[in-house]
């Protein structure tokens, strides 16, 4: 990779999870407006796509000190059971809203460390969940594990439920980095994690690496990612890693100094996706990684891969539903958070009241714009006449980009090439008007987007 571009283009951006990102949310639907939108999407997809559903699960026994995640940290499990009866009583609230039976069509259990709930904890809160609901034989329900305490039970309740992905994070093998960020396990473990999920079935597991990470070099990333191939994971997620101290204490464990440049990061970046390829890895999207014959790729090919708070997913829905404390709901006009403390959320659902604390009803321009970004994340190309743009606006927002060979216009379409791929998130700022109209004073909002 050219590295003056890099140098060019690493600036504070929005990852595109969603659109208006989270910090540019202004308009907070009330409960009742919030219940209205999730209403109206149900009705409208339902029956035809299903739905889907994410819960939050923040336990963790020990902090990560890189995670970007909301989290708490105990080693008391007496938690589980009045969390699990929470989620439970949130999901009952939606359920009386929607007025017929769900068809669930992607269930997720992130975290937080979803595994650290007992197998019977997990196996109460999916049964409860997917009581009275529709569930099709090709729906996606898949669960974040740690590979330290995912054990063959957690695995084969899961499975037993209809699960058929497993996520585990692994991050990095080095021990310099793992002591930095935490985050200690041998690759024996994981790899007797990998060979008890394929035993106990499951079709598609994903390993989730970062780079970026303190004290990352390339020789200890090209052993990270050796081990991960002999680990032969049938999707993987290569993420940059998110230096925000600002917002998460825990990273100020180690300091920028620790971090690689971004001429460095960029190197392990470019690295890890070569090594992915040579082993017959297909790029999918930003920072994904699949074998031909997983899911995700599939979606890709077929031209139905879709991006939401969750990820890259191969499942399109238009409704989704977030349970748990700071989980996010999208209802596709309309996003809500659920409130962040545990306390606070468990509190607000013993009272009967859905935990949404802040959100976002998206005006009709919004609603273009978002059209077009989800289509420049997931299909690399967009169509800016659907946001009111002709040739010349194209040519003066895209001038850079179309010059140094990240983006081919025509018209007032945009193809982000090749070479652009791992600016995706520069491409769509260009067309952000949030980001057009305003930039921040003191203190960044996002991460680097290289």
């Amino acid at each position: 990779m050219d590295i003056t571009l890099v140098r060019k283009y690493n600036v504070p951006g929005p990852r595109y999870t969603s659109y208006p990102t989270v910090p540019c949310w202004t308009r907070t639907p009330s409960h009742a407006g919030w219940l209205d939108r999730v209403r109206r999407a149900f009705d409208r997809c339902n029956g035809r796509e299903g739905i889907s559903v994410y819960v939050h699960l923040p336990y963790c026994e020990r902090l990560c000190t890189y995670c970007g995640c909301t989290t708490r940290i105990t080693v008391n499990h007496g938690v589980e059971e009045p969390y699990v009866e929470s989620v439970l009583a949130e999901w009952r609230l939606y359920r009386a809203a929607f007025g017929a039976a769900p068809r669930i069509r992607e269930l997720h259990l992130g975290g937080g460390t979803p595994t650290f709930f007992s197998p019977r904890n997990l196996e109460r809160l999916v049964a409860g969940l997917l009581e009275g609901c529709t569930v099709p034989a090709d729906a996606e329900m898949g669960f974040e594990g740690h590979p330290d305490n995912t054990t063959r039970d957690h695995l084969h309740a899961l499975y037993t439920l209809g699960f058929r992905r497993v996520s585990y994070g692994i991050q990095d093998f080095d021990q310099c980095v793992q002591q930095a960020i935490n985050r200690r396990q041998s690759f024996t473990r994981v790899q007797q994690a990998f060979a008890d999920a394929r035993t106990a079935g499951y079709p598609s597991i994903n390993a989730d690496l970062v780079f970026g990470l303190p004290f990352q070099t390339t020789k200890g990333m090209e052993r990270t990612i050796a081990l991960t191939n002999l680990l032969r994971p049938d999707r993987i997620a290569f993420y940059s890693y998110a230096h925000v101290p600002w917002m998460k204490p825990g990273q100020r464990q180690f300091t920028e100094a620790d971090l690689p440049a971004a001429d460095a990061k960029r190197t392990l970046y470019e690295l890890g996706k070569r090594l992915f390829m040579e082993a017959g890895y297909r790029e999918v999207g930003m920072d994904h990684f699949a074998l031909p014959h997983d899911a995700l790729f599939q979606a890709l090919t077929q031209g139905t891969l879709h991006r939401n708070f969750m990820g890259y997913t191969p499942v399109r829905s238009g409704l989704l539903v977030g349970l748990g404390a700071s989980a996010i709901g999208d209802a596709w006009t309309c996003y809500a958070q659920n409130l962040k403390t545990v306390e606070e959320y468990q509190e607000r659902v013993a009272a009967g009241i859905l935990p949404v604390f802040r959100g976002h009803v998206l005006s009709d321009d919004e609603l273009q714009v978002r059209r077009e970004i989800l289509n420049a994340m997931c299909h690399s190309s967009a169509e800016l006449a659907n946001i009111g743009w002709d040739a010349d606006d194209v040519e003066a927002h895209f001038f850079d980009l179309i010059a140094d060979g990240l983006v081919e216009q025509q018209g007032t379409s945009i193809r982000i090439t090749a070479k652009g791929r791992p600016f995706v998130r520069n491409v769509c700022m260009a067309f952000d008007p949030d980001l057009r109209r305003e930039r921040d004073g003191d203190r960044p909002r996002f991460s680097m987007t290289v």
